[in-house]
C-alpha cells in the first residue's frame, strides 16, 4: 500500500514540474509576442510525463528537468505567421496558459490531498 502512495505522490510530483516547465515556456511565448523571428514553443506534455515516469528516467535520477523534457519540446506554429517571423499565437498563448494553471493548481490540490492523507493515516488514535 504504502508503494502505491509512493508511486501516486511521485507521478503527481512529475506531472506538477512539468506543468510548472509548460508554465514558464508558454509565459515566454507570450513575453516575446513582439519579437521579430520569435518562434513559439510549447511541449507534449503527455509524451513528457511519459517520459518522465517511465522506468528508464527512475533509473537516471542525474537527469536534469531540460533534458527530459526536450525530446517533447515542439515549435507551436500558428495557422499564420506574422509579416516579422513571429509564430506566437496570443489568443492560443492566453487559452494554454489558463488550461495548463488549472491543471497545475488540480495537480497541486491532489498531491496535497495525498499527503495530508498520509499524515492522517500516520497519526496515533490518541492524539487530538
Amino acid at each position: 500500500m504504502l508503494n502505491r502512495l509512493s508511486d501516486a505522490m511521485n507521478f503527481q510530483a512529475q506531472a506538477l514540474t512539468l506543468r510548472a516547465e509548460r508554465q514558464r515556456l508558454l509565459a515566454s511565448n507570450i513575453a516575446n509576442a513582439d519579437t521579430p523571428g520569435y518562434q513559439s514553443k510549447d511541449m507534449d506534455f503527455a509524451k513528457a510525463l511519459r517520459e518522465a515516469t517511465s522506468p528508464a528516467a527512475a533509473a537516471n535520477t542525474n537527469q536534469t528537468l531540460t533534458q527530459r523534457t526536450q525530446n517533447a519540446l515542439q515549435s507551436s506554429l500558428s495557422a499564420m505567421t506574422s509579416m516579422d517571423s513571429n509564430t506566437v499565437d496570443m489568443d492560443r498563448e492566453r487559452a494554454s496558459f489558463a488550461d495548463n494553471t488549472v491543471k497545475y493548481e488540480a495537480s497541486l490540490r491532489f498531491l496535497n490531498g495525498s499527503i495530508r492523507t498520509m499524515l492522517d493515516a500516520m497519526k496515533s488514535p490518541n492524539a487530538a
